[in-house]
């Protein structure tokens, strides 16, 4: 009898092993919706168009991009959330996924609705000023800060976005007296420190890097666990005497929570299969992307830790969503 049981288990594990390799083969049988919770021409959305146009080159069906925008990228991740989990959905998050929970009262989804398939791709953050600020580096930045309160200010993209919070975890750690000025957008708040009408950036660096290479610009440090190819000269925070101070502007892929694994193994195996193609890879360095690729578990582990640092950062500087 015992003989017997242990027979009908490894038949019945045989089975299960037969059919998810059966459905890993088949899969994708048809289109796959990749919603990108942010309007067309952002990072996220250009990143989602190369990585997805390869994918649907290698895989033969078609990985569409569906721009669903508004609230903050929590519209177009509760449209996400609903979705079967069945691979036939994938949601593109930036840092926004993790900090929106704790940002909003009432957030219309919860993380653990969806299950990671990867990092894709980190973009550094930068410290930049008006080349009017005497600082050349970043100690001098801080002491000139700390000799004038309130005299210096910083523009963002906007409020919770994940530039603002690197300003205020500097900010807090270092107990400066340094104003927050929201723009809206990295272009925008650029614009103003070009202008000197606020004398630091901290935003991602990419749309900078021009106004750097011209003069226009002076990038102190990247808010970053390394360095930046296209910036090889500016050191991270930790480099420039400042460790803990980091946030990556990173890009994520994600599918509904249940998705089997099979599917996002082949999804994982798609993602980091493009990041690592030289040419891909170039394309995404001259886009100021640094490619990763890593597993669904480290991807997790980041995405929790990041949930968790920012949380602790917008309840300490109280920070509320625009308009409340």
């Amino acid at each position: 009898m015992l003989v017997r049981r242990q027979f009908l288990k490894l038949a019945g594990a045989s089975v299960v092993t037969a059919a998810t390799r059966a459905r890993a083969d088949s899969y994708p049988s048809r289109s796959v919706r990749v919603i990108v919770p942010f309007a067309p021409g952002g990072p996220s959305d250009v990143l989602a168009r190369v990585i997805m146009k390869e994918m649907s080159d290698h895989l033969g069906q078609q990985f569409y991009i569906e721009n669903i925008a508004g609230a903050g990228a929590n519209i177009g991740t509760a449209e996400a959330a609903k979705a079967a989990p069945d691979g036939y959905t994938v949601l593109i998050v930036t840092p926004s996924f993790a900090i929106n929970p704790t940002l909003y009262a009432k957030a219309p989804y919860n993380p653990k609705e969806f299950d990671p398939v990867s990092i894709v791709v980190n973009s550094p953050t930068g410290i930049t000023v008006n080349p009017a600020v005497p600082a050349k580096n970043m100690k001098e930045l801080v002491a000139d800060i700390k000799a004038n309160p309130g005299k210096y200010s910083y523009a963002s993209p906007g409020v919770g976005t994940p530039p603002h919070l690197v300003g205020e975890l500097f900010r807090l750690s270092l107990g400066l007296d340094l104003v927050h000025i929201p723009f809206g957008g990295g272009g925008p708040a650029i614009v103003s420190t070009l202008g000197n009408h606020t004398p630091i950036t901290i935003g991602g660096v990419t749309p900078a890097i021009p106004y750097v290479k011209d003069g226009k610009l002076r990038a102190l440090a990247l808010a970053s666990t390394q360095r930046l190819e296209t910036l090889p000269d500016v050191p991270t925070m930790a480099e420039a005497g400042y460790p803990g101070i980091e946030g990556d502007v990173w890009i994520a892929a994600l599918a509904p929570a249940g998705t089997p694994r099979d599917i996002i193994d082949t999804l994982n195996r798609e993602i980091v299969r493009i990041t690592k193609t030289p040419d891909v890879r170039k394309h995404l360095l001259e886009l100021g992307d640094v490619p990763v690729g890593n597993s669904p578990e480290e991807a997790r582990a980041f995405i929790n830790a990041e949930i968790a640092k920012w949380a602790k950062v917008i309840r300490d500087a109280n920070i509320k969503p625009e308009g409340t």
